[in-house]
């Protein structure tokens, strides 16, 4: 009677140990199947808000280079999660909040505005979740407290105005006026632009962000008589102060100079002709000479109705190619998050600007071009490159970033 008890017991330990071994199977395949899932993208676009212009450039040129990789990263299935957060700080905090807990993203972009990525940052890096920044390249994230897991890919706020603030002192400008919207990537231009320029700034006007009437500001520049202003007034804002500059005269007796954000196609397109000789840097132009430019903007064109893509676009385009190229080299591994970051920092994808690489804070180290609006054999009008003003230029603040 105890050997059966013993012979049964036995069998019950069999029975449970199978079981267990099922259940962990069970557990392991559960496992796998969840690591081959889709990568997943979060994207938070600005489509209505003060940046809904540039907002709308940038989210064409994503989905057109997504449809290039057929929906795929690296050759891996993808689920782009894109969602408008309006340019609002607050808004786009919750949105990420709810990408990174539910969604449980593994790459991130989209934000146009530098105030917006201050605030999505954090988030983002405490839960090691890359962000490749289309446009925003605020002067925080470049020095002290740079992150391994942001990647400036664009442009670092200030040098983008520093290459205008050099064409200005090539060209001998005394007397200047700044204007910029008040917010961080503002507050950046302007102090870029310092950096380089050698006259002396009259006055520097901040202006409220989305302002769309400029009467006072254009009272305040009659009265100072400058040489030349210099303004940085993305989307609609700078729109309305081009339109309301030429029509108040002032064009006249003043020099306008700007970057390439208030001077690209989506601002051309809605002012036109009064645009004519306006001056402007970029560390892109439509007319690149280099084949992934070439390709990229015949591509636009083609998809969106024969218009030029703006400067939103191709870096927006970039970072999908930048994700595509990263994801690859991991072997669509992205939860190795270190592995990941290291293959986003060799920026080994075909840039439409040519060839850059990152400094040490994860900021290109680029070209940047002065550009001349005119008329092209075509009658449109828009820019076109006259030279290099920076060659191979990186940002103020890499040596104080501790990332090596």
């Amino acid at each position: 009677m105890a050997q059966l008890s013993r012979t049964s017991l036995r069998n019950r330990l069999e029975v449970v140990a199978l079981a267990a071994l099922a259940t962990l199977a069970a557990c392991a395949s559960f496992t796998a199947t969840a690591q081959q899932g889709p990568i997943k993208v979060g994207m938070a676009l600005d489509i209505s808000g003060p940046f809904a212009g540039p907002g709308a450039d940038a989210r064409d040129g994503f989905n057109l280079a997504i449809k290039k990789l057929g929906g795929k990263l690296g050759g891996q299935p993808v689920e782009f999660v894109q969602t408008d957060m309006a340019g609002s700080p607050d808004q786009a905090k919750q949105l990420v909040d709810r990408f990174v807990q539910r969604e449980k993203i593994d790459l991130f972009t989209g934000p146009i505005a530098s105030n917006v990525a201050l605030a999505v940052a954090p988030t983002l890096f405490a839960a090691k979740v890359p962000y490749l920044s289309n446009n925003a390249g605020p002067s925080q994230l470049a020095g002290a407290q740079c992150n391994a897991y942001f990647f400036g890919t664009a442009y670092q706020n200030d040098q983008y105005h520093e290459a205008a603030g050099q064409f200005a002192a090539d060209r001998g400008f005394g007397r200047m006026v700044l204007i910029a919207p008040n917010y961080p990537a503002g507050k950046d231009g302007l102090t870029g632009f310092k950096r380089k320029f050698k006259g002396t700034v009259v006055d520097e006007i901040y202006t409220k962000v989305g302002q769309i009437d400029y009467a006072t500001e254009l009272a305040q520049l009659r009265a100072a008589k400058p040489e030349a202003v210099y303004f940085f007034l993305p989307g609609a804002m700078g729109i309305n102060f081009i339109k309301q500059f030429v029509g108040a005269g002032l064009s006249k007796d003043i020099m306008l100079v700007t970057s390439g954000f208030s001077a690209d196609e989506d601002i051309i397109g809605a002012v036109g002709e009064p645009m004519l000789g306006l001056f402007n840097t970029s560390h892109w132009a439509h007319d690149l000479d280099n084949a992934a430019n070439k390709a990229f903007v015949a591509a636009f064109r083609k998809e969106y109705g024969g218009r030029y893509p703006s400067i939103y676009a191709a870096q927006a385009f970039d970072v999908i190619s930048a994700m595509d190229s990263a994801v690859k080299a991991v072997g669509g591994k992205v939860a190795d998050r270190e592995a990941l970051v290291k293959a986003l920092a060799k920026a080994q994808f075909p840039s439409v600007r040519g060839s850059f690489r990152y400094a040490n804070n994860h900021y290109p180290v680029q070209n940047f071009y002065l550009r001349t609006i005119g008329k092209n054999a075509e009658g449109r009008v828009t820019n076109k490159t006259i030279k290099t003003v920076l060659e191979n230029y990186g940002d103020a603040f890499s040596a104080q970033c501790p990332l090596k």
